[in-house]
Formats: structure tokens, sequence, C-alpha cells
């Protein structure tokens, strides 16, 4: 094993992110089994679909390169999605839910931040916590029952197209974008990397560790807080919506090679990883795999870009 490790064709293939791997294999067999499925307007409802997962892993990337965790997105999302569609707001604008969306993640992630940074609690406690106490608190407001439908303006946002991509998809592509220029284009991007290197050695050299790992944590409550304003259409209306995002954002990051402190995955790594989600149901649901197979691969995939990664660092 330790030769095959240490071997030159092991290095090579390590640099790469698994996530490419895999959605190169995911397309392959979609094209072999289901090929009228490989055009464009198919491909954009698949990839359409895990817009809210491709958001929220830009806030994981992000917290995972200063060696945290976020767990409290499902909370966020559900929260939000909730005030849009229980009707408490009745007559409100798309611009003040988006406000109030935005405000509301902020708040959370700078909460989360504060906690992890300042008094030094464990991020998945204190997110995992966090997510507990705001599923509750909807469950309690709405008691236990469907709030509701959302506004129209939502499920128009939701099918507009632009030059035939969903718009949604569009606005995940242009945040990744953005995210990929913060950390490698911004001051803020080269703190991060260095707190991911070592935060001992970030803080003798003059680098703002508690502002930077609590930066990173409010912008990833931002993030949390951007799926429900494009895809409010389809996941609103639903007291458990998005409670399953979080566990899976850290997948597709990990899969993407960002590790705990390290981000050789870059942003576009995790990007493909959450397309090998959006592909994987898709091939699974046409091989007749139900909702517990589904788990058990998810579950795999953590467990051997684990192992990967283990093995590359151990080399």
């Amino acid at each position: 094993m330790s030769a095959f490790v240490n071997s030159t064709v092991f290095r090579r293939v390590s640099k790469v992110p698994p996530s490419y791997y895999l959605l190169a294999l995911l397309l392959v067999i979609l094209f072999v089994a289901r090929p009228q499925m490989m055009n464009a307007n198919v491909l954009g409802v698949f990839v359409r679909q895990v817009v809210p997962l491709g958001i929220l892993v830009l806030g994981q990337l992000l917290v995972m390169r200063v060696k945290s965790i976020d767990l409290s997105g499902g909370g966020v999302i559900l929260l939000i999605n909730y005030c849009i569609s229980s009707g408490i707001f009745p007559g409100a604008s798309l611009g003040f839910y988006v406000a109030l969306a935005l405000v509301t993640g902020l708040a959370i992630g700078l909460f989360n931040g504060v906690m992890v940074a300042k008094r030094r609690v464990s991020a998945v406690i204190v997110t995992l916590a966090l997510s507990i106490v705001l599923v509750g608190f909807v469950q309690y407001l709405s008691s236990g029952k469907p709030p509701g439908d959302v506004p129209k303006i939502f499920a128009d946002l939701f099918n507009t197209r632009f030059i035939g991509v969903p718009s949604p998809v569009l606005f995940w592509i242009a945040l990744t974008a953005l995210m990929a220029l913060l950390l490698s284009q911004t001051v803020f991007g080269r703190f991060v990397a260095a707190v991911g290197e070592s935060m001992p050695a970030a803080h003798f050299s003059g680098v703002p560790v508690e502002r930077t790992v609590i930066l990173a944590h409010t912008l990833a409550g931002l993030m949390a807080a951007m799926p429900m304003i494009t895809m409010a259409a389809t996941m609103g209306g639903s007291v458990r919506v998005g409670l399953d995002l979080p566990i899976l954002s850290v997948a597709a990051t990990i899969l993407g090679g960002v590790v705990f402190g390290r981000g050789e995955g870059g942003v576009w790594g995790p990007f493909f990883g959450v397309l090998c989600f959006a592909f994987l149901f898709v091939v699974m649901t046409m091989f007749g795999v139900g909702d517990a197979g589904k788990l058990v691969a998810q579950g795999l995939i953590i467990l051997f870009a684990a192992i990967f990664y283990g093995l590359r660092a151990g080399k």
C-alpha cells in the first residue's frame, strides 16, 4: 500500500479532486444507459434541482478552509422558508423578502462566528444546536403543518431562463465565480489560506485569526439564506425542507478537494462535487435505487473521499 501511495501515478491522480473523476463516470453511465437525456434542457433541469446545495456549499467550503464547519444551514433555510410561505407578511415585495433573508442569514452566521472564534465553542456543537433550535421554532410556529404557498414572484424567478439556461443555475455560477475571486484575489482570501495552514503561525504573522473565522461564518450564513431567494417556488410550503442539505454540503465540499484547513480543490472542485450529487441521484433513480440506497451512497462518498485525502496526507 505504501508503495502505491508513494508512486508517481498516485501523486498525479491525487492532485485532481475526486469530484472530477466521479462526475465523468456518472456522465458516461448516463450517456450509455439513457443517451436521450444528454441534452441541454434535460441536464439544465437536473442541475437546477441542486442549486440550493450548490449555494450552501460556497459557505461550507469557506468555513472548512478555516478549519471550522457550519451545520446550521438547514435551520436557516427552514426559517426563511416559513417567513416567505406562511403569509405573516401579506403583500410584501420581493425586495422585502430578499432583505429579510439576507439579514437573517448574516445574523445567524455572525452568531456562529462569534461563538466559534471568540468563545471557542465547538463549531459542530454550536451550529448543530442552533439548527435544532431553528427547526423547533418553526415547528412551534407552524404547529407541524405546512405553512402554505409561496408568492407567485418566486415561481417566476424559478422558471426564468437566460440564453436557455435556468436563472437559478446562472445565479449559482455567478456566486461561485465571485467566491473564487474573493479567495484568490483579496486580502481576506490570503487570510483564509493562512488560517487554514496554521492558526498559530497565522496569528504570529499578524493575521487577524478571530476576525477571519467570524467573517467566514458570517458569509456562510449569508450563503445559507440565498437558496430560498431563487428556489422558494420548489422548496417552499414544507416544515422539513432543506434539513439534509448541511451534511450533503459537507460531502460535496470534501469530494471537491476542500478538507479542513486545506483547499486544493479551490471553489470549482466543490462546484463539480455538487454536480456529482445531481447526476448520482439521477443515475440511482434510473436504476431503481431507493432513498435508503441513496443515503448509503452519500455516506460512502464521504468515507472514500476522506480515505483518499488521508492517504495523500500520509504519503
